[in-house]
């Protein structure tokens, strides 16, 4: 294999990388203090959820809820909060390994699944409470400004599970509306969201 040696003059001609660059835009984030709810309304507290971008991008980093064993979820509005009670069908399964390497598995999970219902969404399973659990993942919306479509999302999480397992949970679905989604909230099953942030991008069109 013959090598190739680069001085300042070849370095310095470069001029395309082909990677995507200031596609992600950072919008908003939200950090928990033993908070009930996280909610990105547009149009409150510079947050952008409009047709400016066709897809929306959130990002959960290090939430810790203050009740063991709660689901983390999520809902939308098309009242800008006033309502969070979007019509939903969904799926969802998840895959796991314990700390003992004892057990394992990859399954559909039937109670997480919706099917027409205007419940909050779980996109997070069983969250731990001990200082070191926490969850990490992400959600993302596709085109929640559309009066045509309904509105599809896809979030992937992994959670420290309160049995001490690593969990990685799969969502997806659509909110049955057509109107503009323009508002989201993120909470707990019970309790409040200890700690942790979440983060809101939107997705410019390559």
């Amino acid at each position: 294999m013959s090598l190739v040696k680069y001085n300042n003059n070849s370095i310095s001609a470069v001029t395309s990388t082909a990677l995507a660059s200031g596609n992600l835009v950072p919008i908003k984030t939200l950090t928990a203090s033993s908070s009930s709810t996280l909610s990105f309304v547009n149009g409150s507290s510079d947050v952008v959820l409009d047709s400016t971008y066709p897809i929306y991008l959130f990002k959960f980093i290090n939430t810790h809820s203050s009740n063991d064993g709660v689901f983390f979820q999520f809902n939308m509005s098309t009242d800008s909060g006033s309502n969070y009670n979007v019509t939903k069908t969904t799926t969802a399964f998840m895959t796991y390994h314990d700390e003992a390497d004892s057990s394992t598995s990859l399954g559909y999970l039937t109670g997480v699944d919706l099917a027409q219902s205007t419940s909050f969404q779980t996109i997070i399973t069983d969250q731990g409470t001990d200082n070191d659990q926490g969850s990490v993942g992400s959600l993302t919306i596709y085109n929640p400004s559309s009066t045509t479509f309904v509105k599809h999302f896809m979030s992937n999480c992994n959670v420290a599970h309160n049995g001490d397992y690593s969990a990685e949970i799969f969502t997806a679905g659509y909110g049955n509306t057509t109107s503009a989604v323009n508002a989201i909230q993120f909470k707990m099953s019970s309790g409040n969201i200890d700690s942790g942030s979440i983060k809101l991008y939107g997705i410019k069109d390559s």
